[in-house]
């Protein structure tokens, strides 16, 4: 581990086994104590987490980006816990990305306009795919699970199903709204016969596109 300054009351400690971020004020007091702040890429946003261990007077949050490492912007503000010694969590999604790197950082607003920074977070957002597909799933054959995924252009409404070869539906329907870009659904086969199987999509994009397709998939105990 490492501790490193980084402005008057904070510093920056980073255990490089549990990636685990934590802020302290080197002052009498403690205004907002973070304990971790991460981002990651989910189904074409970006989702940030933050843990507090505790905060006094904290406002709250305003949530800034820089895209390509040019000027911090701020796109939202959390709201905070005022004054509390148990431990907080908070979450932000970000929609509004394309293609770029990102980084985010929190400034932490006190009621009598204190703030502080936190350490900053980085993610890489590739493109989203050009066109729809449904990719074989992985591996295949397989027992008992496997991988099926599909890549969007577009956000789309998209209906997964699984059927026998006599037509059947022999698990629930996966509906949902997915952001543009590629994703990863697990598929149970456990209690099914060894046999071949069918997994079908179809999808209807936000800009009035549709996509359909049928694959072959083959479960072997």
């Amino acid at each position: 581990a490492s501790v490193v300054q980084i402005a008057d009351r904070w510093v920056l400690l980073l255990n490089y086994q549990n990636f685990e971020l934590q802020g302290y004020d080197l002052g009498a007091v403690i205004p907002v104590e973070l304990t971790s702040f991460t981002a990651s890429v989910v189904d074409g946003n970006v989702s940030l987490n933050w843990s507090t261990a505790s905060e006094i007077n904290n406002h709250g949050f305003e949530v800034e980006r820089a895209i390509n490492r040019n000027e911090f912007v701020t796109i939202a503000f959390v709201e905070g816990y005022g004054t509390t010694t148990e431990a907080k969590n908070y979450n932000f999604t970000d929609k509004n990305i394309t293609s770029g790197s990102y980084i985010y950082r929190l400034k932490q607003v006190d009621f009598d306009g204190r703030f502080e920074y936190s350490p900053e977070v980085e993610v890489d957002f590739e493109s989203a795919p050009v066109s729809f597909s449904l990719n074989q799933n992985y591996p295949n054959p397989f027992n008992p699970s496997t991988k099926i995924s599909f890549s969007l252009p577009v956000e789309s409404d998209v209906t997964l199903k699984v059927f026998n070869v006599i037509g059947e539906e022999i698990k629930n329907s996966i509906s949902g709204t997915y952001g543009a870009g590629v994703h990863n659904l697990d598929f149970d086969g456990s209690g099914l016969n060894s046999g071949v199987y069918f997994y079908s999509i179809e999808a209807q994009g936000t800009d009035g596109s549709s996509f359909s397709e049928v694959k072959k998939m083959l479960l072997t105990k």
